[in-house]
């Protein structure tokens, strides 16, 4: 069976009932971002969606703004290249979402704030967050909308025949209209839209690429044993066990519950009921994409592995798994909806950027430098901002795969050289009162020359080929592993400086930590009551279902250890 499905292509043409699916799909998110064009009027309503949003949409846009096209090729060309390790990020996320829920979202909705750096500065002070606002925003260029178009025209140069800047023009144009347009609220009710297309183009996907491989069993049979065990060894170049377990998290903690493309979804929520019960739906939703993204790239893998460059024992062009997949095994019909759903997790991905990204340089720079601003102005401000992160994002794709062969590797490296330091004064800044803002930028200036110095070399590395035994020492650690070195030192200097500093005012963290959660908060410059808190009725559901989804998760890991 997989020798008859060895005869692959390597391009397709669209078929018109494949135009028109994909036709119907443009209909839909448009129509959804003009209606809520119509319905913005404040900075509030624009930025945060009125703070009006239920559960399930708040789970929904969680997903789809984590799950892009790099997604999509990432996981599936490193499920191509090495099996399942790839997705301990993913049920990781599972577990590091209910901390967003149950630890984190609490403080950020009695403090009342519209972005992190607005709460990094509440908790220490004004260069936390200008620090914080600027690294995010390079973060966005470097790791989500360039990654974001560069994985997307991979598959579309391949199905529909666009070159690399033809697909990154037309998809930016076409996200930027909708997310200009109507705000968060359409950013929100897009991804509800886009979260169904796209889980019915994976499981497609996934099932009919199962039936041509002969099930599960014959899956298994066809790869290395080692592609279906989570646990990697120390030694693993990618994701050894003891990264995954205490370096992934460090990423994990930054990326779930201090990045503001995550957390701005959770602050539109109704009330602290609906926030959490958000969190734990996402959580149960990030279980897919192991057996919807990584396993589609371990079938193309095993059906077609003549298409597979394989050097020294590894695979070094997994990022095509994919596309393989998706010309080779998809009847008509099916891949207009599959383009669909790529086209759903690029566009609700990156509109939910481009909105956050718009969020802190209106909010956390624009209005401290025009703190006079009329509603009006901010909201125009902020399409501007929007406008402007979508060409520098554009300027970084062709220049992605210096790093990495493998996209998510890249991804996730990326993301190591800049959580450190953020998460470290997030988790310590909730943890302990006495830390304060002398000690929290201290670290995070620290963790930023630690982090690019990384970058710096890893990226000379490629043409200058170093032999120094520091500078190799310092290349040739694995990614996770250094974020976890970067994460001790980060801690050990917020800790000192802030103890040879003078300890903050008691009276300044009200409700940001939990040693004075119950202290009055200052209520100036809060011009909205703080949201409702959860019911009786809404806890127990919230403790159960939270319950579940630990025991999902943990079985999981147990079985594919």
């Amino acid at each position: 069976m997989l020798l008859a499905a060895g005869v692959a292509v390597t391009h397709r043409t669209l078929a018109p009932v494949d135009l028109v699916i994909i036709g119907v799909y443009f209909v839909l998110v448009f129509g959804i971002g003009f209606y809520f064009s119509r319905k913005e009027r404040t900075s509030e309503d624009y930025f945060l969606a009125g703070r009006n949003i239920g559960w399930f949409a708040i789970g929904a846009s969680l997903f789809v703004s984590n799950i892009s096209t790099e997604h999509f090729i990432g996981l599936a060309g490193s499920g191509a290249t090495s099996g399942l390790a790839a997705g301990n990020f993913e049920w990781q996320a599972s577990c590091i979402l209910l901390l967003l829920g149950w630890v984190f979202v609490p403080f950020y909705l009695r403090s009342n704030v519209f972005t992190m750096p607005e709460f990094l500065e509440r908790r220490f002070n004004r260069n936390c967050a200008t620090y914080l606002a600027g690294i995010s925003i390079v973060a966005y260029i470097f790791t989500k909308i360039s990654v974001h178009l560069y994985a997307a025209a991979i598959v579309l140069e391949r199905v529909v025949g666009w070159n690399q800047w033809t697909a990154a023009i037309i998809l930016v144009i076409a996200t930027g209209i909708y997310t200009i347009a109507g705000g968060l609220a359409a950013v929100i009710y897009t991804d509800l839209v886009q979260t169904l297309i796209l889980l019915a183009g994976a499981i497609a996907l996934t099932f009919i690429g199962l039936d041509k491989v002969g099930g599960f069993s014959a899956l298994r049979a066809a790869v290395p044993a080692s592609y279906f065990h989570m646990v990697k060894p120390i030694t693993d170049p990618d994701f050894p066990w003891t990264g995954i377990f205490f370096g992934a998290p460090i990423i994990g903690i930054w990326y779930w519950c201090t990045d503001q493309v995550i957390v701005q979804r959770v602050l539109s929520a109704k009330d602290e009921g609906h926030a959490k019960a958000g969190t734990i739906f996402a959580g149960f939703l990030k279980i897919l994409p192991v057996f919807l993204l990584v396993i589609p790239g371990i079938i193309a893998f095993a059906l077609y592995p003549q298409l597979f460059d394989i050097k020294n024992g590894a695979v070094t062009n997994g990022d095509i798994a994919f596309p393989t997949a998706v010309v080779n095994l998809l009847p008509t019909g099916f891949v207009g909806l599959m383009v669909a759903a790529l086209l759903a997790a690029l566009m609700g991905a990156m509109s939910s950027v481009f909105n956050s990204a718009s969020t802190m340089v209106t909010l956390d720079f624009y209005k401290k430098f025009r703190p006079a601003a009329t509603e009006k102005q901010l909201v125009t401000f902020g399409r501007i901002a929007t406008g402007a992160m979508v060409v520098l994002g554009l300027l970084w794709v062709p220049f992605i795969h210096v790093l990495s062969a493998q996209l998510w590797v890249y991804l996730q490296s990326v993301q190591g050289y800049i959580s450190p330091p953020i998460a470290v004064c997030f988790i310590f800044g909730i943890l302990w009162p006495r830390l304060n803002g002398t000690g929290a930028i201290c670290t995070l200036l620290a963790g930023f020359v630690m982090g690019s110095v990384r970058f710096l070399f890893e990226v000379l590395d490629k043409s200058a080929h170093y032999q120094s035994g520091f500078l190799r020492a310092l290349i040739d650690m694995n990614f996770l592993h250094y974020s976890i070195l970067m994460f001790v030192v980060c801690a050990l200097i917020l800790i000192v400086v802030s103890l040879m500093t003078p300890a903050p005012e008691r009276s300044k963290l009200a409700g940001l930590t939990f040693a004075t959660v119950d202290d009055k908060i200052d209520t100036i410059d809060i011009n909205k009551p703080n949201l409702a808190k959860e019911t009786r009725t809404e806890h127990t559901i919230n403790v159960a279902l939270t319950y579940v989804l630990l025991a999902t998760v943990l079985i999981l890991w147990i079985y594919f250890r």
